[in-house]
């Protein structure tokens, strides 16, 4: 019996800025989500103006990629005035399509905006192939799952719907059921569904044992105060399960992380890129390599798991006590120029960094290289033994050839106590 051939997934990167969004498709987005001034869950991440936005497509455009934006709040009345007008600019932008969790504003999309594609969000909690096959029945063009559904049941889902299905890969777990939390809106008067979750979930309490009639005294251990106690899941990484995901139809790999940075950007659409083209290329050959999984270690912020798919997770998921793994390089440049016949590159500056440290360059395509700063000049063709100004201008001699919108990272001095 003759095999049906796999389709190659999306890479749906993140992208809170115009610059995020041009440096995630330049490490290897294929698409990505961006927030607009209105109807978003990301009030802080840096939401596009409709220029913006133009700008955005138009460079997508020249790469052959996409851009889709998130219109995933949950409307109160009045929350929609507007939302017609702001779906049509959209469409004539020409966004891709709208991620939407609301039913309200899927219906205004659909009626006022026609032509524009719908995606359901992640939001709308879509579980089953029942709910997909409601929401294709509907007009949708694609539904992204819950993050809480299994491999088990992705593939049950698959076999069952036509729809288009896109999932989480990689980034950080909310604690709630699909993100719909109202933690914030409680502890700081934010309203988490309305775009201004502040993640009272990752804040660090104190445990106090509070017997009736009595003082209450903080939980101790051996005498001594026991560590700070988070409500927070550790992030999720897929980069060992490519192949499922490929295997079960995910039509698009998605990445967490509109408020992360260029970094971050970079680091994990460069990773997942290179991880699925090499599976493409081989399924039947195809090897997981060590340094895929080090590469995305280099901008963890926490520990990370496969969340929901293989099991439920467990406290072994949540945030207890010290961290086990702690991040060890820090982004500090990127290449603005490259001049081949001095072998002299002119770098922006993002972190400081000083002659004497070993840093790494690296660039689409997983492309790397280290060496040592011997020696760097700033704008005045001064010698300068270190770059402490953010946003600076230096020159410097580079090991190897490099390409403008390669970056730099260092490795963090260790911690002394």
């Amino acid at each position: 019996m003759q095999k049906t051939a796999l389709k190659r997934p999306e890479v749906l990167a993140p992208a809170g800025t115009l610059e995020k969004l041009k440096t995630a498709i330049h490490y290897g987005a294929d698409a990505v989500y961006i927030g607009g001034d209105a109807y978003g869950l990301r009030s802080r991440a840096g939401n596009f103006s409709f220029e913006e936005m133009a700008e955005g497509v138009a460079f997508a455009n020249e790469h052959k990629a996409k851009v889709y934006v998130a219109a995933n709040m949950v409307t109160h009345e009045g929350n929609e005035k507007g939302a017609g007008d702001f779906f049509r600019t959209l469409r004539d932008i020409g966004i891709s399509a709208v991620i939407v969790s609301d039913p309200a504003l899927i219906e205004i999309c659909a009626t006022e905006a026609p032509g524009l594609p719908i995606h359901l969000s992640t939001q709308a909690s879509a579980t089953n192939y029942e709910t997909l096959e409601f929401w294709r029945e509907e007009g949708l063009e694609r539904v992204v799952l819950a993050r809480e559904v299994s491999m088990e049941e992705l593939a049950e889902i698959r076999k069952n719907t036509s729809i288009q299905i896109e999932a989480f890969i990689h980034g950080a777990m909310c604690i709630s059921y699909s993100g719909r939390c109202t933690l914030s809106n409680h502890m700081s008067m934010r309203d988490a569904n309305r775009g201004g979750c502040s993640q009272s979930c990752r804040w660090k309490y104190e445990l106090f044992d509070m017997p009736f009639a009595k003082e209450h005294r903080s939980l101790t251990e051996n005498g001594e105060v026991t560590e700070e106690f988070s409500m927070s899941a550790v992030d999720m990484s897929m980069i060992e399960h490519i192949p499922d995901l490929v295997q079960n139809g995910v039509d698009s790999l998605k990445i967490e992380g509109r408020m992360k940075s260029i970094h971050y950007v970079s680091t994990v659409a460069n990773v997942y890129k290179t991880a699925i083209d090499s599976y493409m290329a081989d399924p039947e050959n195809y090897v997981l390599k060590q340094e895929w999984v080090d590469e995305l270690w280099k901008v963890a912020q926490r520990e990370l798991s496969t969340g929901f798919y293989y099991h439920t997770p467990t406290e072994n998921e949540q945030l207890f006590g010290p961290r086990r793994k702690i991040p060890v390089y820090q982004f500090i440049g990127e290449v603005l120029s490259y001049d081949e016949s001095s072998g002299i590159a002119t770098i922006r500056q993002r972190n400081h960094f000083s002659v004497g440290d070993e840093i790494e360059f690296y660039g689409p395509n997983f492309e790397h290289f280290h060496q040592n700063v011997m020696e760097m000049k700033n704008e005045d063709g001064e010698s300068i033994d270190r770059a402490p100004n953010p946003m600076m201008i230096v020159t410097m001699p580079v090991a190897q050839v490099v390409k403008p919108g390669d970056m730099i990272r260092r490795k963090k001095p260790e911690v002394t106590k």
